[in-house]
């Protein structure tokens, strides 16, 4: 057993709170700031995407950025750019909104290229690139994105190369009856407060980057037995091996997961495990988030959509096939 740190312990019922019936939700968003890793939230308008990301870095000792994706951005506009200063005769360097350590990249799917392009760097190798001159990023560096899966007018699908850069990939639901039924009370509760105290109590809930980076250390330390580690390898592999789960869907799977999902698996069942107060992990911490993990990995084709075949069936048979430990 581990003790986590009281600010960890804050910083979830804050989030809980805010972000009613969505427990598995606070759990994902708090693996992230745990791994260090990037988010992809997808689901209708209206179930709080925006808002769950904004919580988290209101209690959060962090500089945020939120960045409205939309089509007619321009590179510059991400990364910043050289700026000609007529008192120095030189130019300078302003960033952009990327150099902030949380960013919600908002409706991420409305960037062009350009944009997808510049970000891929940030996202992988935290620097960007301008004019030749790379620049680092803060070390405290996510990016946490929405998309909304209805809209696809004005929109650019996230090329497979950005979605292995995500960590996890969330797909959210419309909450129950009971739930919405207090999101309700809770959003009456709130009108009637003022807007100073409510930012006083999220300030009150903050955690601060030193204090994450300590707890990434303690995740990193987590123990996992080496037959879990083959799991985990056996697991992804049997992706791109879809005929050994199913002899019929050879031909439905274009393209499985890479060795980066055996590794974000890995970061994620620890954090998953470390957020269960154990410091070892258990078959099931891998069972809880293999899904988030994988889905955005997996590439099927038109046969699989004949046959009504998903990409979260597709992980199901997989776990019913590769032998637990």
């Amino acid at each position: 057993m581990i003790n986590k740190q009281p600010e960890l312990l804050k910083l979830r019922q804050h989030l809980e709170n805010v972000i009613i019936g969505q427990s598995a939700l606070v759990n994902r968003l708090l693996i992230s700031i745990l791994t260090g890793g990037h988010i992809l939230l997808e689901g209708p308008p209206g179930l709080a995407k925006t808002t769950a990301v904004k919580a988290v870095a209101a209690s959060i000792h962090a500089s945020f950025q939120r960045i409205q994706f939309t089509p007619d951005l321009l590179p510059a506009d991400l990364t910043g750019g050289e700026i000609f200063n007529p008192e120095t005769r030189q130019f300078e360097f302003i960033k952009g909104p990327v150099f902030h350590e949380i960013i919600l990249a908002d409706e991420i799917n409305r960037a062009p290229p350009k944009i997808q392009s510049a970000l891929l760097e940030a996202m992988q190798e935290h620097q960007v690139t301008v004019n030749g001159i790379t620049r680092k990023l803060p070390e405290l560096f996510i990016v946490m994105a929405t998309q909304n899966p209805l809209e696809q007018s004005g929109t650019y699908p996230l090329p497979e190369a950005q979605l292995d850069r995500f960590l996890l990939h969330i797909q959210l639901d419309y909450p129950t009856v009971d739930n919405e039924l207090l999101i309700l009370k809770q959003d009456r509760q709130q009108y009637k407060l003022e807007a100073d105290s409510m930012l006083t109590q999220a300030q009150e809930n903050r955690i601060t980057p030193a204090d994450i980076i300590e707890q990434r250390r303690a995740v990193a330390n987590i123990f996992i037995d080496e037959q879990l580690e083959k799991y985990i390898v056996n697991l992804v592999a049997a992706t791109r091996q879809s005929e050994t789960v199913n002899p019929a869907y050879k031909e439905m799977v274009d393209y499985g997961a890479s060795p980066r999902a055996s590794l974000a698996l890995y970061k994620a069942a620890s954090a998953m495990a470390y957020l269960n107060n154990r410091d070892y992990v258990i078959p099931e911490d891998i069972h809880a988030i293999i899904h988030d993990v994988l889905r955005h990995r997996i590439i099927l084709n038109f046969a699989a959509t004949a046959n009504n075949l998903t990409v979260d069936g597709f992980i199901d048979d997989i776990l019913q096939t590769v032998n637990t430990p």
